[in-house]
């Protein structure tokens, strides 16, 4: 893909010199696993591989593995290991065979959890909430830059046109970076990650994939590793990712992380009454929850919860039906059929998807 009124990157490589190297065969006795887990900054992605002598079918088949916390913003260097576990398992879309990517989580020397590791919260959540069977579904906004740190395909030192020819948008003049949307895309699929879609964004060389329905904790979990491919696919064409919901300030939309959620009961006949309940739960609770939807305590979403560009006030809850500037919207199509979901258009883009979900299900299933 070649970037429109730019310059290679400074470090770019030749990915075809790589691929003599990735043809060759890999021994049947040896599988590469990449480890991935959530840095001290709560949206940052790390990951290192090492070589199994087995082919693990199971994430906790995977061992345990250590790595320098001093490093990533998680422990000091006077004490500094920190300890990887293993949690969920995916085909890797880039060294391909039978190696694998582990999603894993991160713990202290005495097996309690470093501030970051928002999952194990998520999952005694989901494991008390179990019995209403909660389904999650996250749209997630990114943009695209180029290695300077510019919108991609933007006019250097300038701007596009202003924003409406761009949603769902189709030629070069309206859509910036689909090679590596489309790359993601089929990458997330063969890993076994339940990507149901994507489109372009209001903003140009802004994009959206969405992951769900998943059940629980399945929903970080597929999340986080979706953005991991999706950094890795955007090294391959020398572009940045950012998840920043106010990537470029002024007339432009920013990016969320709008959150699809239903119980068994809102799913069955008769269930937009357990969606009404569950909102006016959600509407008692606005500060806790936007406190829990980005990993600044709600510093980010402030700069994009505005009650403009298709968003709601941060400091106002409100909800209704089709209505994309509301907190909570309930779609059309589930007013008319009273069963479904709820979209929860507040979380940011770079929320944790592990701290949104398990709120949600506290808010609404266990009233916590």
């Amino acid at each position: 893909m070649a970037h429109r009124g730019s310059k290679a990157h400074p470090a770019s490589t030749n990915k075809a010199v790589l691929k003599r190297f990735l043809d060759l065969e890999q021994p049947k006795h040896a599988v590469q696993v990449e480890y991935i887990w959530i840095d001290g900054s709560g949206e940052g992605i790390r990951s290192k591989c090492r070589t199994l002598d087995f082919l693990p079918q199971e994430a906790k088949e995977c061992p345990v593995w250590n790595f320098d916390g001093s490093s990533t913003w998680q422990s000091e260097g006077s004490n500094s290991d920190l300890y990887l576990y293993p949690r969920a398992i995916f085909k890797d879309p880039f060294r391909c065979g039978d190696n694998k990517l582990v999603m894993c989580d991160v713990y202290k020397f005495n097996k309690e959890p470093v501030e970051s590791n928002k999952r194990k919260a998520c999952e005694e959540a989901m494991e008390r909430a179990k019995d209403s069977k909660p389904w999650f579904g996250i749209e997630q906004e990114y943009s695209l830059l180029d290695y300077d740190g510019y919108p991609l395909g933007w006019p250097k030192n300038g701007y596009p046109g202003p924003q409406g020819p761009y949603y769902c948008g189709v030629g070069a003049d309206k859509v910036y970076g689909r090679d590596i949307v489309e790359a993601h895309y089929r990458a997330c699929l063969y890993a076994g990650i339940n990507i149901s879609g994507i489109n372009a964004e209001v903003m140009p060389s802004q994009w959206e994939f969405q992951v769900g329905p998943c059940e629980g904790i399945k929903m970080g979990d597929e999340l986080w590793v979706a953005r991991y491919i999706l950094h890795r696919v955007a090294e391959e064409f020398d572009v940045r990712v950012t998840f920043d919901p106010k990537p470029i300030t002024g007339n432009w939309n920013g990016a969320g992380a709008h959150c699809n959620y239903s119980t068994e009961a809102m799913r069955q006949e008769g269930g937009l009454a357990e969606i009404e309940r569950a909102i006016e739960k959600l509407a008692k609770k606005q500060a806790e929850h936007i406190r829990a939807y980005d990993p600044n305590d709600g510093k980010d979403n402030a700069r994009r919860l505005l009650g403009s560009h298709e968003t709601s006030s941060i400091s106002q809850f409100s909800a209704g039906v089709a209505n994309r500037g509301a907190s909570v919207r309930i779609p059309r199509h589930v007013a008319e059929d009273k069963k479904g979901y709820l979209e929860d258009r507040r979380p940011s883009s770079n929320c944790d998807p592990y701290s949104v979900t398990e709120i949600i299900v506290r808010t609404t299933v266990l009233d916590e």
